[in-house]
């Protein structure tokens, strides 16, 4: 056992920097967990939640840009890239608190593990590819466990309908980024994202004229969520986990990712007990659902080895 100990240590101080940064991802993806968990803490609704994340967001964002002396130059043509981007994660957000807000984290999180599978109908439009037999297939299988949850958790109906709208749009923002990273740093676009979100969400607000002096008033501890939630959740996490995949694969990655809804279902049967308690048929769906999205990613992994093998 002695030796067994040494071993291990002797292994983690040769994997040095890489398994300092798998934890760190790690850590990253427990923080994007514990945003469903704020998201029911906070106490108004959806479309200010998210208002506001994305406005402090940017102050912390533009802050560590002036700190790091980085450049905000962009294209005028890009702009206008990131403009629409910025609309569709502002209402991805806004759809996301939403389900969370009529139903509960477990549902919202696993209904949103779907957002794989519409990234594979949606990518070989962009990038143009064929969608594959097996995408469809893995599709049907996740479409099997939502059908599953829906009967055994129908009170949730209008959650799930919200998650898989949120779902939807992450998919189509995820697909964006990945034309948009091949030209600009990621953290210019970050920036330009949430800056543009915020100001559709502002003229949003001002048109149904919902600022109002009551807007403003903010319970205290709905400040300090917001807080955590701007800063740690969204600025924080963003950067972080840019910098993690300078080291790890994006195997690696996608994987440990994959465990988000996992985290996020432990931590709300933790903080919000009986509330968090589903029929057995949900977890039998989820267990289907996070199941197929795990085996996803793993035949996209073999898929992508095969390919670096063949072009050798």
């Amino acid at each position: 056992m002695l030796f067994l100990g040494y071993m291990l240590f002797i292994y983690m101080l040769m994997q040095g920097e890489k398994l300092k940064n798998y934890l760190h991802l790690h850590l990253i993806v427990f923080i994007w967990g514990f945003t469903a968990i704020l998201g029911a803490l906070i106490s108004i609704d959806a479309v200010p939640l998210v208002w506001y994340r994305m406005l402090l967001a940017v102050i912390f964002i533009a802050l560590y840009f002036i700190i790091k002396k980085k450049s905000f130059k962009v294209e005028k043509k890009s702009l206008i890239k990131f403009a629409i981007s910025g609309v569709i994660i502002a209402v991805h957000w806004i759809t996301f608190f939403k389900a969370i807000k009529v139903s509960n984290v477990s549902v919202a999180l696993v209904t949103m593990s779907t957002g794989a599978f519409f990234a594979s109908l949606i990518e070989p439009f962009f990038f143009k590819r064929r969608i594959k037999l097996i995408e469809i297939i893995l599709g049907l299988l996740v479409i099997v466990g939502l059908y599953i949850i829906f009967n055994f958790e129908s009170q949730y109906t209008l959650g799930i309908i919200y998650a898989l709208i949120s779902a939807f749009l992450s998919a189509l923002f995820a697909v964006l980024n990945g034309l948009y990273i091949k030209k600009h740093n990621a953290e210019v676009i970050s920036f330009y994202q949430l800056l543009f979100g915020v100001l559709a969400v502002t003229l949003y607000l001002l048109f149904t004229q919902q600022f109002s002096l009551n807007f403003f008033k903010i319970q205290l501890t709905d400040c300090i969520y917001l807080f955590i939630l701007s800063s740690i959740c969204t600025a924080y996490a963003f950067i972080a986990s840019v910098h993690v995949m300078k080291y790890l694969t994006p195997y690696t990655v996608m994987l440990t990712i994959n465990l988000e809804p996992v985290y996020a279902i432990i931590l709300a049967l933790i903080v919000f007990g009986e509330k968090e308690q589903m029929n057995i048929g949900f977890y039998y769906g989820a267990l289907m659902v996070l199941s197929v999205v795990l085996l996803n990613g793993v035949l996209k992994n073999a898929s992508s080895i095969k390919n670096k093998i063949k072009k050798k």
